[in-house]
Parts: C-alpha cells; sequence; structure tokens
C-alpha cells in the first residue's frame, strides 16, 4: 500500500515554504489566485501561526523526501486566537497596505462581500474551547488524496494530544467532503452554518461546520 512508503515526522523549518504552497493550493481561494490577494497572504492567514508559533505542535508526511501533505495544530485553540488578533492580522494588514493590494479593485469588491457576510452573523460561531480546546488544520496534495493519509495524519495528531491529556479538539471545514470524512472518523459537528462572501465569483455559498471530538 502507498501509505507503508509514507513517513509521517515532526515539523522542521525547512518544510516551512511547501507547507505554504500545499495550503495556497488547496485553500478556497485557490481558483481565485490571479483576482484576490497573494498567495502570501493567503498561506500567512492559513500557517503562520501554527509554523512560527507552535512548530512543536506540526507534523508533515513524507514520502521519498518530498512533502505530500501536513497536519498543523495546537494544544490552546485560546492562545491561537490571541496571537491572530494582536499579532498576525496587524502584520498582514500592513503587508497588504505596504504592497498596494488593499486598492486593487478586486480585493476592494472581496473584502466588501466579506464585510457584508460579517454583518450577516456568518463569522459569528459559538465558543467550544472550553471542552475542545485544541484545533488543527490539516491538508494534502491533491494527487495523493483519496487513500488513507488523511486518516494516518489526523490519528497522529490525535495522538499527540492524548499523550498531554488534552480534552478535546474542533476546527472548521468548509466542505460536504471534508465534513463526511471527520464524521467517519467519530466527529461530531458542533456547529453548522454558510459564508457567502465568495458568492459573486461561484454563483453559490458554501457551508461552514465546526466538527469536535472528545479524547
Amino acid at each position: 500500500m502507498e501509505i507503508d512508503r509514507i513517513n509521517i515526522r515532526n515539523y522542521r523549518s525547512a518544510d516551512r515554504k511547501i507547507v505554504r504552497e500545499i495550503s495556497v493550493e488547496s485553500s478556497i481561494f485557490s481558483e481565485f489566485r490571479d483576482v484576490i490577494f497573494s498567495d502570501d497572504i493567503i498561506a500567512d492567514l492559513l500557517t503562520l501561526y501554527f509554523t512560527d508559533y507552535q512548530p512543536q505542535s506540526c507534523f508533515v508526511a513524507e514520502k521519498e523526501g518530498q512533502v505530500i501533505g501536513y497536519v498543523l495544530g495546537t494544544k490552546d485553540i485560546r492562545n491561537m486566537r490571541k496571537s491572530m488578533k494582536y499579532r498576525i492580522l496587524p502584520l498582514l494588514a500592513r503587508k497588504v497596505f505596504i504592497s498596494g493590494q488593499v486598492l486593487r479593485i478586486n480585493n476592494i469588491i472581496l473584502m466588501k462581500h466579506m464585510l457584508s457576510s460579517y454583518i450577516k452573523g456568518e463569522f459569528k460561531v459559538p465558543d467550544f474551547a472550553e471542552k475542545y480546546p485544541a484545533t488543527l488544520h490539516i491538508n494534502i496534495k491533491t494527487q495523493h488524496r483519496g487513500g488513507h493519509l488523511g486518516l494516518s495524519l489526523v490519528n497522529h495528531f490525535l495522538d499527540f494530544l492524548k499523550k498531554d491529556n488534552i480534552q478535546g479538539i474542533h476546527f472548521g471545514v468548509l466542505s460536504e467532503g471534508a465534513k463526511r470524512f471527520f464524521l467517519k472518523l467519530n466527529f461530531e459537528m458542533l456547529f453548522e452554518g454558510e459564508y457567502t462572501f465568495l458568492q459573486y465569483l461561484t454563483g453559490d455559498s458554501f457551508p461552514h461546520y465546526i466538527m469536535g471530538k472528545k479524547l
């Protein structure tokens, strides 16, 4: 089996570039990369906290010396939120302004739609941090999906959490396929919502599920 030739190991700083590339390729913004914020901004938003603030809680899947997937996480999502609010988001705002991306008409339109979603309450979700304090972010290169690698990465991270007696984990997913995947792993759906801010590009909204599991 292909999974037998894949090694899951601790993240190293040398993995940062490929992890960022995989994160962008797998994001909801991937098909609009030419019309919205740069790959660097998207990668920062998705991975910067994990790789630069919590590298000890990050793992990669390696095949024949090449990183083909990752699971990034933290044991304390509350600390993550503080770092995002006071460090990372201000850093990204500066990058966007200095690079001039904030003045691009496509980005202005996107931010207008995101503000509309915010006003409608689409970004407001219940706080599950007390019972489910950990979180994760997982992605796999497209050509290596469909096997058992996702299962192996998730289980590897859950075992990592259990060693420190972390009582639960929760995170968001943005597709029906991801929801089905985690339901099969005995996660439960804690919250269901939708985002409409890309509807002007896609013609439809996309789901937002919060998945959780007690450990």
